[in-house]
């Protein structure tokens, strides 16, 4: 997480807080250390931000103290709040603390969106998927064990490509350096997972659009966003 976000997810603590915070509860938060909050909060008192503190005690918001709104309609609000609460299916921890995160902000401006809840049935957690989404973003080659549906394990080296979340299981797009083709993967039948020493800068961007030319269909039925 970025400072200037920390700052942010440290203001909307602080404001909806009921009691003051210490600074390790805002820290195991945050995932940072109680030392990084007594910095920021010192950075941010330094701006003007009105928080005051008591040693021993914690910290609190000075009544009154707002941030710019953010310019979203009703329905706009309630469909940013069901998406962030459908990521609990994803299985995806580092997703799921960034979504907790994005709805915090979200409450400030759109308080009404508390009322809409998603059951968090789906995918189980899978301690890979972080890593993964890394790789994609990084170009950066991966090495898997892998079984398939056979029970035939192999040992692959991998270019990731894209993330498919399912209900069941979350699968991997990804060209496979071993059958130098476009293959799907599904996370849960990886045995290890680990980053390789190879990268494919500059590809993943054309091997992706032949993902989604011809194989996108195939793997899922997917509404277009963006």
């Amino acid at each position: 997480m970025s400072k200037s976000n920390r700052y942010f997810e440290i203001i909307q603590m602080l404001r909806h807080a009921k009691s003051p915070l210490r600074a390790a509860q805002i820290a195991e938060t945050l995932e940072v250390s109680a030392r990084t909050i007594y910095r920021d909060i010192a950075s941010l008192q330094a701006r003007q931000i009105p928080i005051l503190g008591e040693a021993g005690v914690g910290y609190v918001m000075r009544a009154g103290y707002d941030l710019p709104p953010l310019n979203l309609d009703t329905d706009e609000a309630d469909a940013v709040a069901l998406g962030l609460a459908m990521i609990a299916r994803t299985g995806d921890s580092a997703l799921l603390q960034a979504a907790r995160r994005a709805a915090r902000k979200l409450r400030a401006i759109a308080p009404g969106t508390k009322q809409l809840v998603v059951s968090n049935w789906g995918t189980p957690p899978d301690p890979t998927t972080p890593l993964v989404r890394d790789a994609i973003k990084a170009e950066r080659a991966l090495q898997i064990t892998y079984t398939d549906g056979t029970g035939q394990t192999s040992t692959r080296i991998i270019w990731p490509l894209a993330v498919i979340y399912y209900a069941d299981n979350t699968m991997l797009a990804a060209w496979c350096t071993f059958r130098d083709a476009l293959r799907h993967f599904r996370l849960d039948r990886m045995n290890s997972c680990r980053d390789h020493d190879t990268t494919f800068t500059g590809q993943g961007a054309a091997l992706l659009e032949q993902w989604e030319t011809h194989e996108k269909a195939a793997a899922v039925s997917a509404e277009k966003l963006f």
